[in-house]
């Protein structure tokens, strides 16, 4: 078995070994051009500004060993991608990993909204290929396009030679299914931005200028099949090649904690109103949590809580819960023996209760958010992990705000062994939890937009002033906003908030998602529309960086039903 993963913006997913064995592999298949496997990891890395998003699919065999790889550079302008290098292990390329990595491929652009993928091919001809073991080569290649309805581009002078050695190449078009013929503008604005973007280091002006107006036939001309009557093939990947790049993780397990009493807000139809309002939009693959075990929640927090919890859950019976009503001010170094008492030593508030249901629905949380981490990794866009109940006031060692973990902190310190983390917190109450976990850390960057802790809960956290110590000094931000707070202020502050995170350099992004800063939720008082969700997606979207939305707070349905649509709405703008 193998899998195909898509990595965009950063390499920092892949490992340096199979950063390595990529680099190695295209050695072997381009010894020709060997040094510019030295510039993969910088090419895939570079602002937009270059001209083109570039992307790494890496086809991955057993035991982290790298079968292929396919380099591809996608042009928002003419919304056409361009398959710069694919490369295969020479042991692997009679096991049909170059057929499902093209697959991937095609439903990548696909995704990426590509009107069409091209391809530069060493020509099949022996007058433009006179080595016969080159010729042979390339035939082979062609046969294996057309098997995809790849068609050769006739009529132009795009094989003119070019660079120094002087290197020719057919130009080659698939148009991933769309049966659309190509029209002459659209082919030539297309040509132009590769010659000038990928190859400009090479192309002159006159050069461009001659190939560019030999496209005359409107629409283009294409060559005949040579090898085979082609069936079209369409993309069809299976998981465990390559999904669709959102995905949403949940499970039905959440509606095991239902508290029916003392206004709780944070009950199942929550979630049931995030599905109701998702199900029909199509941009998720629906996965259901993996079990994760306990040993990873004492990665964020204190051995001692976690075994609290576990004991004191385990023997509530039946649908009891069991509220904190004392807490401890002068000796927190001292607890009470009698377990439901400590409640109060372990909880920062008299409204999040204990029961057998809670602490299983909270650990199913942990391992939605975990899984959706493990999406991530795997090469997805965004991830959504709707976690019920929520973490994000789950500190060390402490529970409250109707959270018992902190599933988001997991998530982020999961994605940390790879990468530089920041997590984004944009919730209506500050997330006091996650700020206790990183705050004496360097490697997680945690910024948080929220009601004014004068005047909301958590009430003794979320100043301004709270900026890290230790080696976290600076790695935390909070910006406190005024109630009442309007669709203007909060989104000037959220661009403040989004610019620190270009500025640390993230290479991944967890957001911690509340719709309860929505105008009407009985928790806040921020006076915002559904419009302010949609900003953000695309606003978040278009930072470029790998997403983890983990789902925090909001308690009118009516905002979660419009907010959650509108955000991700906004996100799928943003791509």
């Amino acid at each position: 078995m193998f899998r195909i993963r898509a990595l965009s913006g950063s390499t920092f997913f892949l490992s340096p070994d199979r950063l390595d064995q990529v680099r190695a592999i295209f050695r072997q298949s381009f010894p020709e051009y060997a040094g510019y496997a030295d510039k993969i990891e910088s090419v895939l890395s570079q602002p937009v500004g270059q001209g083109y998003r570039a992307s790494l699919l890496v086809a991955e065999g057993a035991v982290g060993r790298v079968d292929a790889f396919a380099l591809v550079l996608y042009f928002e302008e003419v919304k056409s991608a361009f398959l710069d290098y694919v490369g295969t292990r020479p042991q692997s390329r009679s096991r049909g990993i170059g057929g499902a990595l093209y697959e991937a491929l095609r439903e990548y652009c696909i995704r990426l909204d590509a009107r069409a993928l091209y391809l530069d091919v060493q020509p099949d001809v022996p007058e433009l290929t006179p080595d016969p073991g080159k010729l042979a080569e390339s035939r082979k290649r062609m046969r294996f396009y057309e098997r995809y309805g790849v068609r050769v581009i006739d009529g132009t002078l795009y094989h003119k030679p070019l660079g120094d050695p002087p290197t020719t190449g057919f130009l080659l078009y698939d148009d991933l299914g769309r049966g659309t013929p190509l029209s002459r503008w659209e082919a030539r604005r297309t040509v132009e931005m590769i010659l000038r973007r990928r190859f400009g280091h090479m192309a002159d002006d006159a050069y461009i200028r001659e190939v560019v107006g030999s496209f005359r036939d409107d629409p283009v001309r294409f060559r005949p099949f040579r090898y085979q009557r082609v069936e079209k093939v369409h993309p069809e990947v299976v998981p465990q090649r390559l999904s669709q790049a959102y995905a949403m993780v949940r499970s039905p397990k959440h509606q095991l904690h239902h508290v029916r009493e003392r206004g709780y807000f944070e009950s199942p139809i929550r979630a049931e109103a995030i599905y109701e309002s998702l199900g029909g939009l199509g941009l998720f693959t629906q996965l259901s949590p993996d079990r994760h075990g306990q040993r990873i929640l004492a990665t964020v927090h204190d051995p001692e809580f976690l075994n609290y919890l576990r004991v004191v859950c385990g023997k509530i019976t039946g649908n009891r819960t069991v509220y904190p009503d004392a807490f401890p001010i002068h000796r927190r170094d001292k607890g009470p023996k009698h377990l439901p008492v400590q409640a109060g030593y372990y909880c920062l508030d008299a409204d999040t209760p204990l029961s057998r249901n809670a602490y299983i629905a909270a650990r199913d949380a942990v391992d939605t958010a975990l899984t959706a981490a493990d999406e991530l990794v795997a090469g997805r866009r965004l991830v959504y992990a709707v976690c019920r109940p929520p973490g994000h006031h789950a500190g060390k060692r402490f529970f409250g705000g109707f959270c018992y973990f902190n599933n988001a902190a997991l998530a982020a310190q999961r994605l940390a062994r790879d990468a530089r983390v920041v997590v984004l917190d944009l919730d209506f109450h500050h997330g006091n939890g996650t700020q206790d976990i990183f705050y004496e850390r360097e490697d997680v960057f945690t910024v948080s937009l929220h009601g004014d802790p004068d005047h909301n809960y958590p009430y003794f956290s979320g100043f301004s002033d709270e900026v890290g110590t230790g080696k976290g000094l600076g790695a935390n931000r909070n910006y406190p906003l005024p109630s009442g707070t309007d669709e203007e202020h909060y989104l000037s502050v959220f661009e403040k908030a989004l610019e620190r995170v270009v500025r640390v350099r993230a290479e991944a992004l967890v957001v911690s998602l509340g719709f309860d800063i929505l105008k009407g939720d009985p928790t806040g008082t921020f006076v915002l529309s559904p419009r302010v969700m949609r900003v953000m997606g695309r606003r978040l979207m278009e930072t470029g960086l790998p997403l983890l939305i983990v789902q925090e707070g909001g308690y009118s349905i009516r905002n979660i039903k419009r907010g959650c649509r509108a955000f991700f709405m906004g996100c799928a703008e943003g791509e």
